[in-house]
């Protein structure tokens, strides 16, 4: 199965790149530009929504929430979203920086939407880096280069 990957060199401390990344209000800053649902609990699901959309986009259940680590997996959404597993393992580098290592994976086969998510997944990884060095943030609609409407 293919995946998408990304590696992004952050100057800011993980714990920083952490809370962006394990908070529903992290998460809107940097990805989505409004409000989650749900919580970002081990075990417990979040739903991420774009524009003026009432029904979520996506709903994430969080597998995993460590220091080094946080992983969801999909349950809800695109069809080839569902069931995939994205992944953000954090990793110390040098002084007050951080190395974030992004996995989305067990795509059932690569493709246009596949490399549309992709280069998505890279800006508003951009976004989650600018933000977390200076608090300025790019996320949806500013951050979505590939759309689909």
């Amino acid at each position: 199965m293919p995946d998408i990957l990304h590696r992004v060199s952050i100057d800011a401390p993980p714990q920083r790149v952490h809370d962006l990344i394990a908070g529903t209000d992290g998460i809107a800053r940097w990805w989505t530009g409004r409000p989650l649902t749900g919580e970002h609990t081990i075990g417990s699901s979040f739903g991420v929504h774009f524009g003026d959309a009432e029904q979520p986009a996506a709903v994430m259940q969080v597998l995993a929430d460590t220091p080094d680590q946080v992983v969801w997996r999909v349950t809800d959404g695109p069809d080839t979203w569902t069931d995939t597993l994205i992944t953000f393992t954090l990793r110390p580098s040098g002084h007050n920086s951080t190395t974030l290592l992004f996995t989305h994976a067990n795509w059932r086969q690569a493709g246009e939407f596949m490399s549309g998510c992709s280069t998505n997944w890279g800006s508003y990884l951009t976004s989650l880096k600018t933000g977390a060095e200076s608090d300025t943030f790019a996320a949806y609609p500013a951050g979505e280069i590939s759309r689909w409407n």
